[in-house]
């Protein structure tokens, strides 16, 4: 098999670059009283399933999330990691899919004369069927113009939803801006940093010099200790690099995982979703943890090897972190369990991430958590305890497979929620158009 990998340098891919007009920004006024459909969460998800309804002939909805623009948190992380480039190929991306939209290869084709030459042939290698790698502005503007054909923002409010009420007939969105009830709910919350075992440090206060990879972080000047063996966790320990500091990778596994996708391919596909269909629930944690695992992209490991052999990285392989302690100059410490002790300015913890699974808004007997997942019907993605509320992302794991919360299961997610909003709304009409998304 013929595998086509992009050059390391293509991780340099310019950030910054206007390809659209500028993003609409969210409405602060109070929301209104009533809404077919309440959206909470703006990210990549809730642009996927705002854009299908608009197609679907739904118009009136509201989404609200406190970042301040429609796909804004999943890009400052990005650019708080320093990331240029996505991970997932351009076939996938939070467009609509089925109806005559503007796809993300299209829209690539479309800036083709502000693109480096490197950007163009990864656009030659998508038309061609290979694999191929998205800038972030590319992305972004692509993001600001799918906001902008569909009139998300004229539907956006920036605040923060407090409670998530459900009953028989409706459900009650309580928000800073105000209440607001719908006839259904779709909670595209996204996830949060997985936070440090709670043996690693006494009390609740992490130790000075210590963070986590989605918090913004100045270069040591010196000695930087990364944890964590995932993508967030390779571009902590280049942009350290980068910055001329020595760097200590602690990762559990016995090597480093080098692959295009973070879960595998197969559940990308409908063959592969299939595999969770019908199997028992300790069945697919098993598929969930044999199939999304820590990897990094196979970009960086021309970088990250040529560091090592020069002893500017130093990789700890198979162990992993007892505790982290603050020294007595100020710093931090880290133990691990082969007994060796990693010292430096600052450590930064990329453990992964969790789902936030509507336990935060929604009563203890709706979400029936599980496992750290939320008890959801597969066909629908509602709450079996309330099927006017669904959850689209990473909270859908468990139903629709470890795809559910890349950007192309945002659109999978979709076609499944949207046909079950129709039939809540009484809108039969529009079913057979939305059914193929």
């Amino acid at each position: 098999m013929t595998v086509f990998l992009p050059p390391p340098d293509f991780l340099d891919s310019p950030r910054g670059r206007r390809f659209a007009a500028p993003p609409q920004q969210y409405r602060t006024d109070a929301l209104p009283d009533e809404a077919a459909v309440v959206i909470v969460g703006g990210g990549l998800a809730a642009i996927s399933v705002a854009g299908t309804l608009w197609h679907a002939g739904v118009r009136d909805f509201v989404i609200v999330d406190r970042a301040g623009r429609l796909g804004g948190q999943f890009l400052r992380r990005a650019d708080i990691l320093g990331q240029r480039v996505l991970r997932s190929p351009y076939d996938h991306h939070p467009g609509v899919e089925g109806y005559r939209d503007c796809e993300l290869l299209d829209f690539a084709r479309l800036q083709w004369s502000l693109l480096t030459d490197g950007e163009r042939l990864q656009v030659r290698m998508a038309q061609a069927g290979h694999r191929s790698v998205v800038p972030m502005d590319v992305l972004e503007a692509y993001c600001d113009h799918v906001v902008a054909m569909h009139g998300l923002a004229a539907r956006a409010w920036q605040g923060e939803v407090q409670q998530v009420s459900p009953n028989e007939d409706e459900v009650l969105v309580r928000t800073s801006l105000g209440d607001v009830r719908a006839a259904t709910v779709v909670l595209c919350t996204g996830e949060e940093a997985t936070p440090a075992p709670d043996d690693w440090w006494p009390g609740d206060a992490t130790p000075t010099g210590v963070g986590y990879w989605c918090d913004p972080a100045e270069p040591a000047g010196g000695e930087t200790v990364v944890v964590g063996a995932g993508l967030s966790g390779a571009h902590l320990v280049t942009n350290a690099l980068a910055a001329g500091d020595r760097v200590h990778w602690i990762i559990r596994e016995e090597s480093e995982r080098y692959q295009c996708a973070d879960v595998n391919a197969s559940f990308f596909r409908a063959e592969g979703r299939s595999r969770f269909h019908g199997t028992s629930w300790q069945d697919r944690l098993l598929m969930m943890r044999q199939h999304r695992r820590a990897s990094v992209m196979f970009e960086f490991r021309p970088r990250l090897t040529a560091a090592e052999e020069q002893g500017r990285l130093t990789v700890h392989r198979g162990t992993t972190v007892t505790a982290v302690h603050g020294r007595a100059d100020g710093g931090p410490s880290v133990e691990l369990a082969d007994g060796t002790t990693v010292t430096g300015e600052r450590v930064l913890l990329a453990l992964g991430t969790r789902p936030l699974i509507g336990s935060e808004l929604l009563p203890t007997d709706v979400v029936r958590a599980r496992d750290g997942w939320p008890d959801l019907e597969e066909v629908t993605l509602a709450y079996r305890s309330a099927p006017r509320v669904h959850a689209l992302g990473a909270a859908a794991c468990m139903a629709l497979g470890p795809a559910a919360r890349n950007i192309d299961g945002h659109r999978i997610g979709t076609s499944r929620i949207v046909p079950s909003i129709l039939r809540q709304l009484d809108t039969p009409a529009r079913l057979t158009e939305v059914a193929h998304v």
